[in-house]
């Protein structure tokens, strides 16, 4: 007899009572959050991924899959170290000087820095990578990506996060949010390890997923439970998420997502080596190189944008400084179609659509961005769907966006429903 329980689904009746304080904890992280629009954002949000093989079959105690989610719930690991293999394959037609070039101009776009790592971090979204991690409570905290001859590292130590690019000798500063808020301070736009990819994970299991414990597995040496976590409305892009949660400490140590279509996962990153140790106190120290270029970021308390927006009472932000709201700039008409796993986002840029072929400024771009859509005519008219294996958004001729993750018939029959 396997030692775990198949037969239970989030949100179906008859759950034991104990389960409710789970699915409360759940909602008060986040509900579901409808994919953006914008596919590399998208990407980046959702996570990092080739597979990490499970070896052996560890014996371990029955768990049903609601106290497997409340063992992650109630984990309260503060200090760890180890090194994560993270590797993802959205499906992306290979850019080559293209996509450096673009990655180069998000960077000195968002902060004149090299290392910045609004910007840095998103090179995770694509490609395979060696993370290395170490965390000692929640006031240090650093991870390392290790590049051919090159490290970038960001180390959050008390009230400064650094962020380290060896590759240019570049190194981004700036200060963290008090300790009293009970915030993470080091940058958590794209998530880095299991434990970041599982609870975006979680924040969807609702009505409309289906979650089981599916076995065990011995992840970087350790005993763990995997659970499986699918939807089961029709339409999504997603087929299956697995976790393979510490049977200690109930630290996710491999998180692993495989979508509808079937190959490869999208998503894969796990554990290598991991101890659950104090790392040693001078993991955490950094002294800017000799003649590297500092950078001080719009919340540090050195830059002019910092000192300005102390001094002024009215301002609630230096308008030069980027922010998530920025994202939403001309969106207010956002809305969302459908619930779940099929949830679709809906918004109007306001603009027409994608480049015309005949504009001088827009025709080799209109050629490029047409070479990697489909086009697809309805009640909407025609549009164009821009597909990865994960996140799939359809931009109309009229500038209408519709994105989620679920299939390009779920767009264009939600787009054809809006008319």
């Amino acid at each position: 007899m396997a030692p775990y329980e198949s037969d239970r689904t989030a949100g179906a009746e008859g759950l034991p009572d104990e389960a409710d304080d789970v699915r409360a904890g759940r909602r008060k992280a986040a509900r579901y959050v409808v994919p953006v629009a914008v596919v590399g954002v998208a990407a980046a949000t959702i996570g990092l991924v080739p597979a990490l093989a499970d070896s052996g079959d560890p014996s371990l105690p029955k768990i049903t899959a609601e106290q497997l989610i409340e063992k992650i719930a109630k984990s309260d690991v503060q200090q760890l170290s180890g090194t994560v293999k993270v590797s993802t394959d959205l499906g992306l037609p290979s850019l080559g000087g293209l996509e450096s070039g673009m990655l180069s101009g998000v960077t000195k776009g968002s902060g004149g820095s090299s290392a910045d790592p609004q910007s840095k971090l998103m090179e995770l979204a694509s490609g395979t990578h060696t993370v290395r991690v170490a965390a000692d409570g929640p006031d240090k905290a650093k991870v390392s990506v290790l590049e051919n001859a090159a490290e970038y590292s960001i180390i959050h130590n008390g009230n400064d996060v650094w962020a380290y690019d060896s590759k240019s000798n570049e190194v981004y500063h700036s200060t963290a949010p008090a300790a009293e808020k009970g915030q993470e301070k080091a940058p958590k736009d794209v998530p880095t390890t299991p434990k970041q990819l599982a609870d975006e994970a979680l924040k969807s299991v609702d009505d409309t997923t289906s979650v089981t414990v599916d076995g065990t597995a011995q992840v970087a040496g350790r005993d763990a439970y995997k659970l499986l976590i699918k939807p089961k409305q029709s339409g999504s892009t997603v087929g299956a998420i697995t976790v393979a949660v510490d049977a200690k400490t109930g630290v996710p140590l491999k998180f692993t997502l495989v979508p509808t279509s079937g190959g490869a996962a999208v998503v894969d990153a796990g554990f290598t080596q991991v101890a659950f140790a104090k790392p040693a106190a001078s993991t955490f120290d950094f002294t800017p190189p000799k003649g590297a270029k500092v950078t001080e970021g719009k919340d540090s308390k050195d830059s002019k944008d910092s000192k300005d927006l102390k001094d002024s009472k009215d301002s609630k932000a230096p308008e030069s400084a980027p922010s998530r709201g920025d994202l939403g700039k001309g969106l207010d008409g956002l809305k969302t179609v459908g619930k779940g796993w099929s949830t679709i986002a809906e918004f109007d840029t306001g603009g027409q659509g994608m480049p015309s072929g005949s504009s001088s400024q827009g025709g080799n771009v209109s050629g490029f961005l047409n070479s990697l859509g489909d086009h697809v005519k309805g009640k909407f008219g025609s549009g164009t769907v821009f597909s990865t294996r994960l996140v799939n958004a359809l931009i109309t001729d009229d500038g209408k966006v519709y994105a989620g993750a679920v299939t390009k018939d779920a767009l264009v029959k939600a787009a054809n429903a809006a008319h």
